[in-house]
């Protein structure tokens, strides 16, 4: 189950800061580097909801 949220956290959001850099005209170098942050930020999230419904 842990797995599972981490990579579904992960997934949407990598993708989900990304869209949001590009949408804000950012280009590519700043929506791969938020892409990150945002993946970073969506592992953390779903080891937490993966911890609330254990």
């Amino acid at each position: 189950m842990t797995k599972l949220c981490i990579f579904a956290g992960t997934m949407i959001g990598g993708y989900g800061f990304g869209w949001l850099a590009t949408l804000a005209g950012l280009g590519f170098g700043w929506a791969f580097v938020l892409s990150g942050v945002g993946s970073l930020v969506g592992v953390w999230a779903g080891w937490k909801v993966a911890q609330r419904y254990q």
